[in-house]
């Protein structure tokens, strides 16, 4: 218990459909223009539970889940993407219904706790150019964006979209 009445764990595989409607629900919530296809994929978190750990918020007192991370898996280097010392996460969610309570910043530094306690240097993630946001989150908790290591990915329906990466730098 960390006084906010928020639990974060490992999410068990019996949860996944309720992490895919939670992803989807508060990705769709903020932005109206996703691929369909990324629409589907935030769906079913269990396509990248050989690469990615799920971790959930609950609710201590309900038991209800508010908000989700996926942290990469050590020694999954992301096509790589990655460096072996640096820890990567993507499709931090936070429930629509939920915000407001400090869900997003919580499971962020939980990766960043994560990623020190694996001995680590670094936490880096992906996002979309619209995610203001999370942007703004990102900074707030010390992220830089490192436009070295952008790019653009063309998308199943052929449109092309510039991915934004961001990165946190452990303290020694």
């Amino acid at each position: 218990m960390d006084g906010t009445g928020i639990r974060i764990r490992s999410a068990a595989a019996s949860e996944y459909p309720a992490i895919g409607e939670l992803t989807h629900a508060a990705y769709t919530h903020d932005y109206d223009d996703l691929p369909a296809n990324y629409r589907d994929e935030l769906k079913h978190p269990e396509a990248l539970a050989d690469d990615f750990e799920f971790f959930v918020a609950e609710d201590e007192v309900s038991g209800e889940l508010l908000g989700t991370i996926a942290l990469l898996r050590p020694g999954h280097g992301d096509h790589g993407q990655i460096a072996e010392d640096e820890l990567y996460f993507r499709l931090l969610a936070t429930h629509p219904d939920a915000r407001g309570r400090g869900i997003g910043v919580r499971l962020t530094e939980f990766a960043l706790e994560q990623a020190a306690a694996r001995g680590q240097r670094a936490v880096v993630l992906n996002s979309g150019p619209d995610m203001l946001g999370a942007h703004a989150l990102y900074r707030k908790l010390g992220f830089t964006r490192r436009s070295e290591r952008e790019g653009i990915i063309v998308l199943p329906d052929g449109r092309e979209f510039e991915l934004l990466t961001f990165v946190r730098e452990l303290s020694a």
